[in-house]
């Protein structure tokens, strides 16, 4: 790995592993996050590494440099990968078949708990405090086993996509390096604010990925 390279898979690593500390979000029920894209930075950040990449590639175009003349980049654009890879599509809707059983379940667990409450509130003026309060408390228990169910719905689905998205970046990984080192790439970037057409290596990735 040139100089090059391994300064920005640096950069990158560090990035990471400063965004690993942070909280992590909610988990849509349908929704295939994509986690093999680099984590979004704020406006004033993201021209560090801009700059930093900027200084690296003009540096080693600096009259002289051994190398200068042969030095090729590429771009790969990873929410392309995750959106559109055959694998990507197949491990979507696996994890679609296999959970909806519970989101169903969530659902209607969901519409059970509304219905409990609206014929509280329809029934209140008419009820006795003892059935009122077993009323609510009937009430607050269904909305409970509700959280946890979907507190277990979330841990599981993100423990299941994890896997799914740990052997595709593994698949994309192995298809990415043979195209670097055939085509002889010295660096292949994720993110840029301007690149042109002819270094985009995204449509290859994604043919060979479909091939497997």
């Amino acid at each position: 790995m040139g100089v090059a390279a391994r300064t920005v898979e640096n950069f990158r690593l560090a990035a990471d592993r400063r965004r690993a500390r942070g909280p992590e979000g909610t988990v849509p029920v349908h929704v295939w996050r994509c986690l093999l894209t680099l984590p979004r930075i704020s406006e004033e950040n993201i021209l560090n590494p801009v700059r930093l990449i900027i200084l690296i590639i003009g540096f080693l175009l600096l009259p002289g440099q051994a190398g200068a003349a042969e030095l090729k980049i590429g771009f790969l654009d990873a929410e392309r990968i995750n959106r559109e890879s055959a694998p990507a599509v197949r491990a979507s809707k696996e994890l679609e078949r296999e959970f909806a059983p519970r989101i169903q379940e969530l659902q209607k667990q969901e519409k059970q708990i509304k219905e409990a409450q609206a014929a509280l509130e329809k029934d209140a003026m008419t009820l006795s405090e003892t059935e009122r309060t077993r009323r609510e408390q009937d009430l607050v228990r269904m909305t409970r086993e509700f959280q946890r169910s979907q507190r277990e719905y979330r841990e599981d689905l993100n423990q299941r996509r994890n896997e799914k998205l740990a052997d595709l970046f593994q698949r994309a990984n192995r298809v990415i390096q043979q195209i670097a080192e055939s085509e002889k790439f010295d660096l292949i970037l994720q993110e840029a604010v301007y690149r042109s057409p002819r270094i985009d290596i995204t449509d290859k990735v994604l043919k060979a990925l479909g091939d497997k």
